[in-house]
């Protein structure tokens, strides 16, 4: 299990991913359909967007996704929502691909800009203020003015 979390962890460009646990149950639908649903709990660190330190959450996710062995598409059916019921997906083979079904999660489920509280973004620019040197916003001005 620990190599399926390492290449999970750098597939989702993470420092870590000391825990990952999936509970879940497959039931048996009609016509030769099945449902997955569950939970992710999953233990992270991301590096901080300002300074790449690392950034420890936690990420719990329910899925639910039904897997048909044809989609059908209801093209005429305006009253239908796309988050009216579980996700329709494909059974292929025969295989209910479980560890996809948890890789997605996880990655929906990850802050897409992790911050660690105290970091503060203090950039400057080093050219700013030096003799010779000007902007380029203050180089636009100055067209401006000329028309």
């Amino acid at each position: 299990m620990e190599n399926e979390r390492a290449a999970i962890a750098g597939a989702l460009h993470l420092l870590q991913l000391p825990k990952l646990v999936a509970r879940y149950r497959i039931k048996s639908l009609s016509g030769g359909s099945y449902r997955l649903s569950g939970k992710v709990i999953a233990d992270v660190e991301q590096p901080c967007v300002v300074t790449l330190d690392p950034v420890a959450a936690k990420v719990e996710a329910p899925f639910d996704v039904e897997f048909r062995p044809q989609v059908e598409t209801a093209d005429n059916d305006e009253d239908a929502s796309v988050l009216s019921g579980p996700d329709v997906d494909v059974l292929e083979r025969g295989t209910i691909p479980v560890g996809r079904i948890v890789f997605e999660t996880v990655s929906a489920s990850l802050d897409p800009y992790p911050r660690r509280p105290d970091a503060e973004f203090n950039w400057r620019d080093p050219h700013a203020g030096e003799p010779g040197k000007t902007s380029p916003f203050a180089a636009l001005s100055k067209l401006r003015d000329k028309t």
